[in-house]
């Protein structure tokens, strides 16, 4: 079997996996739309109600769960390969955090200018310094794996207190919207929040187009360099490209956690790290698991709803763990 074989068997399993996760998200997604306090048959005709339901509320939550999730996993996949580090995650870094503590900040001080495209640019800002920040301290003093995260969690606390400060200021309805974007949820979107999700997707599918020049970001930054790859100009587009991202995400529904660092981890181990057809492939998943992890939190409680943050955490905190013990027992 010679070389052209093998990389046709490779891109064959890719496009195989691809298409079965995208008839797995079509599935979940009519599952999605069907099912909760109003189940809605999709073989008999809408009554009034149920269309209102269905296209004033499922369809715009069902479309903002497939672009948060789509995004973070895609965050978290370009992040990983930037920094070197495989546990590298918007969440975990302190980057989420860094969008919602500028968002607070526009809550408190700038209430007039708190509108979805306002929160959008605040949220981007903070997002990007957070990630300029992360990258070059990492890159300055060389931080290994446990520093890294050590700082990503030192970030994380100082956002943390910001919101703290700024739950003490706030009046009644100020308070119910950091709850909000603390805890995580997509139930309050709608049609006019998806001004976010239309500013998301290209910048994402320009993330997936990217794939090819990351797996050279892989070999080094002199191999990069030696391929015609101008490291210092792709790193700062793919720090704007991923805060834009990750500032829509925590803009629309607010911060929530590991699905940048499970996804991306789990299609590696499961296929391999080519980010030409991993980037894609991640996006996919991190949709499907959206979309199941709100599914969850809308119908697990018959008379409240979860918050799809404490879903996310609860599914993603013990594959953190495992990834933590396995990376220690390789040193």
């Amino acid at each position: 079997m010679d070389i052209s074989q093998i990389i046709d068997i490779k891109r064959y399993r890719w496009q195989r996996a691809q298409w079965i996760m995208i008839a797995a998200l079509f599935f979940i997604g009519i599952v999605y739309l069907m099912v909760g306090e109003v189940f809605i048959s999709p073989l008999g005709g809408l009554s009034h109600l149920e269309e209102q339901l269905l296209w004033k509320l499922r369809v715009p939550r069902l479309l903002a769960a497939m672009a948060i999730g789509a995004g973070l996993a895609l965050s978290g996949a370009v992040l990983q390969v930037l920094l070197g580090n495989v546990l590298a995650e918007p969440g975990l870094l302190g980057i989420s955090g860094g969008a919602s503590m500028f968002m607070a900040g526009l809550l408190i001080f700038f209430p007039l200018m708190a509108t979805p495209v306002g929160f959008m640019l605040a949220a981007i800002i903070g997002a990007m310094l957070f990630t300029l920040l992360l990258v070059s301290i990492s890159r300055v003093m060389r931080l290994t794996t446990s520093r890294l995260l050590l700082l990503g969690v030192a970030l994380g606390i100082m956002s943390s207190s910001v919101v703290t400060w700024a739950f003490y200021f706030s009046d009644d309805q100020s308070l119910r919207q950091l709850m909000y974007w603390l805890m995580g949820s997509v139930g309050g979107a709608s049609w006019y929040h998806h001004i976010l999700t239309i500013v998301m997707l290209p910048v994402a599918v320009w993330l997936c187009l990217k794939g090819r020049l990351l797996d050279k970001l892989m070999m080094g930054e002199v191999h990069a360099r030696q391929l015609g790859v101008n490291v210092e100009k792709v790193r700062w587009r793919l720090i704007i490209a991923v805060a834009i991202i990750v500032g829509c995400a925590v803009a629309l529904g607010g911060i929530i956690g590991f699905v940048g660092l499970v996804v991306p981890h789990l299609v590696r181990l499961a296929l391999g790290s080519e980010n030409r057809y991993l980037l894609p492939t991640a996006a996919i998943c991190g949709a499907a698991l959206m979309v199941v992890s709100d599914l969850l939190a809308r119908t697990v409680l018959d008379s409240a709803e979860l918050p799809v943050g404490v879903v996310t955490t609860t599914i993603g905190a013990p594959v953190f763990i495992w990834m933590l013990l396995k990376n220690h027992a390789a040193r």
